[in-house]
């Protein structure tokens, strides 16, 4: 594992804890949708959830194992973790739109916190903020399937 500033350690597991809840998201997104009539949409949130996966296992290489920030109070990040969770609890019909509304909400909480985290690392070592950037983008066409499919709905 590179050292890493403990800010930047511990902004890199608030990246980790993001997708785990993202991951934690979706999966109820897709306990709540019809499987022969949104078979299309459980489709795109399963290929969401490995895609964080994905994310977690990228960023794990960095972070640093005894700072859990997704859970402490005073993270700078934190309240967006809050915003998620209620997202991901509140999910509360079961109709695409209203699935598909609850998720957008919460990719864009996902996009502030990838934005605050390049915005906040700047000095992270290169290859890093390379990930972090190739995530961001790669959460950006996701979040534009999300929206064009809602809007379709």
């Amino acid at each position: 594992m590179e050292t890493l500033a403990k800010k930047d350690a511990a902004l890199i597991n608030d990246l980790i804890a993001i997708n785990k809840d993202r991951i934690a998201g979706y999966n109820k997104a897709i306990a709540l949708l019809d499987t022969t009539q949104d078979s299309d949409i459980i489709a795109l949130f399963e290929k969401i959830a490995q895609q964080s996966q994905q994310f977690k296992t990228q960023l794990s290489t960095f972070a640093d194992p005894r700072n859990d920030s997704a859970t402490d109070e005073k993270s700078a990040m934190g309240n967006l973790y809050r915003m998620w969770m209620e997202i991901k609890i509140n999910i509360t019909g079961n109709d695409r739109e209203t699935v598909l509304a609850s998720c957008e909400k919460g990719e864009n909480v996902f996009t502030k916190l990838y934005a605050d985290v390049l915005h906040e690392a700047a000095n992270l070592d290169e290859s890093i903020q390379a990930i972090i950037k190739s995530q961001a983008e790669s959460q950006a066409h996701v979040h534009a399937s999300i929206k064009e499919l809602r809007d379709e709905s």
